[in-house]
């Protein structure tokens, strides 16, 4: 699991805006990512600590925090402005710098997204920017004033009701996004891009996504958010997000950047694993040098941001059946192109199990569903039909197991 601890830092002007610096918990640093998050949300949108764990699970140390007058940061939203915002990832940038290491990735979403690829010119170790549903131009944002907007330049400020929550914007904010001009700055940016956008998305329209990646250079990528909304309220939509940042951006990242500057070795030879569930409903287990996220499904309070622990049971039979078929079908010589075991789990009735020798109470049920792709006799099919059943892990599931736990 990741360490997850919160921090301060001072912005440009004065305010102390809250953060939270999540690390690798193996002391292995590839990199450190900041995220921006969307106009008026917090760091503790469900999307970013989707993004946040996938990129701890990569090797990122990720810096997330409040803008100025949001969530617990100090000063007062109604004196921000987008150029302010821009500072302050500057501030945080530095500040991840002098704690932990330089930031190497950008990650914004919505006005954050325009905000990171107006910051990271000013941030010489960045190289990598992502964003989600970000628009071309930070004026798109002036549609969701538009309830109190001739309040606001008639006022000097005005309160509008944006996703349900009441807000104090100035005139300031107003007048300093028409200074940004966002496409005619992304040629200079320098950096690797990728940017993210539901075709879908109702609040910032995919033409914008369109007008980032033209106005960008090479390299630079699009990946469409497919079915997703633009919060990514969908759990599977913002952990389908998080996968791709966290795979693309180490792309960009150089060997040097990781830390001591020597590369992991893992113990290949250790048997077992070891799982540490800190607050979170959700862990990572360390087994013979490879880490495997798991977690349970929203309904039960997860963050479904990694099979159950059945899952990776079901896994361990339907691949201990495949590989036990290849190699029983190369030391026969069968033409076995390819073989799929598909595993289902439930837990039945014993009187509703006709195979099972049980006669009360309940039993836990894999049912395999075995395809088998190649020039095969009927013969080879049954037989290696025989030899699904005597794979390892088939066989332990039926014999005797005996589970003995004690306190360290």
């Amino acid at each position: 699991m990741p360490t997850s601890t919160t921090c301060t830092f001072t912005s440009p002007r004065g305010h102390e805006l809250h953060a939270r610096l999540d690390q690798p918990d193996d002391g292995r640093l590839r990199g450190a990512a900041l995220f921006a998050h969307c106009f008026t949300c917090s760091k503790d949108l469900k999307v970013e600590k989707q993004i946040t764990q996938a990129l701890t699970g990569h090797g990122f140390a990720v810096l997330s925090f409040d803008f100025t007058g949001l969530g617990r940061s100090g000063g007062e939203f109604a004196e921000t402005t987008f150029s302010a915002d821009v500072e302050d990832l500057v501030a945080a940038a530095a500040y991840l710098e002098r704690e932990v290491a330089p930031t190497t990735l950008l990650v914004g979403h919505s006005l954050g997204g325009a905000a990171v690829l107006t910051a990271a010119p000013r941030i010489d170790s960045v190289s990598a920017v992502a964003t989600i549903g970000a628009p071309s131009d930070p004026t798109h944002v002036e549609h969701l004033l538009s309830g109190g907007l001739d309040e606001i330049l008639a006022e000097g400020e005005g309160e509008v009701t944006i996703a349900g929550r009441n807000f104090t914007i100035g005139k300031s904010f107003v007048h300093d996004l028409a200074t940004h001009r966002l496409t005619e700055q992304l040629p200079e940016l320098g950096r690797a891009l990728l940017v993210m956008h539901s075709p879908l998305d109702q609040t910032v329209g995919v033409d914008n996504a369109r007008e980032i990646y033209d106005a960008a250079k090479h390299p630079k990528s699009f990946v469409s958010l497919d079915r997703a909304d633009h919060l990514l309220s969908d759990p599977m939509d913002a952990r389908y997000a998080a996968q791709v940042i966290a795979a693309w951006a180490e792309r960009y990242l150089p060997e040097s950047a990781i830390r001591d500057g020597e590369e992991e070795k893992r113990d290949y030879s250790a048997d077992g694993a070891i799982s540490t569930t800190g607050t979170e409903l959700a862990t990572d287990v360390e087994s013979r040098g490879f880490t495997l996220r798991v977690d349970e499904p929203a309904s039960v309070g997860g963050t479904e941001t990694g099979p159950t622990p059945y899952d990776y049971l079901a896994t361990a039979l339907a691949s201990c059946t495949t590989l036990t078929i290849r190699i029983y079908a190369d030391r026969k010589g069968y033409q076995l192109e390819s073989v799929t075991a598909s595993v289902d789990y439930d837990r039945v009735h014993a009187k509703d199990c006709e195979r099972c020798e049980h006669q009360s109470g309940r039993i836990e049920r894999f049912t395999k569903v075995i395809t088998l792709e190649g020039a095969l006799s009927d013969d080879e099919r049954a037989d290696l039909l025989r030899v699904a059943d005597k794979c390892p892990v088939h066989k332990t599931l039926h014999g005797q197991i005996e589970v003995f736990s004690s306190l360290a």
